[in-house]
């Protein structure tokens, strides 16, 4: 059950995960066209900077692989809860993120 319900979730953050990437990547060629025009003045640094400062788990101001196992524990005890034969649910949604 719970390699099934890996499965699934993957195949559904996979998917969230494409649409999304394609709205920020559209809205960023939208906002980046509009500051080449002269219609926008975009400030990236400050940007980058305010976004790191945000999701930076361990606070030395860079993102690292410790910052996404963090959100990954957090993900993961998250779907799991109260979930019979949770420990399938990893495999299951590695397969689904990887091969869906």
């Amino acid at each position: 059950f719970g390699g099934l319900v890996g499965y699934i979730s993957g195949m559904a953050t996979k998917t969230v995960g494409r649409a999304v990437a394609i709205l920020g990547g559209m809205t960023f060629i939208a906002l980046q066209s509009a500051a080449y025009m002269g219609y926008l003045n975009i400030n990236w640094g400050q940007i980058k900077d305010s976004a790191v400062s945000k999701i930076d788990t361990d606070a030395d101001g860079e993102l690292t692989i410790e910052d996404a196992k963090t959100y990954w524990h957090k993900l993961k005890k998250m779907l799991t809860y109260n979930v019979p034969s949770a420990g399938g649910f990893s495999a299951g949604f590695l397969y689904g993120v990887t091969y869906s």
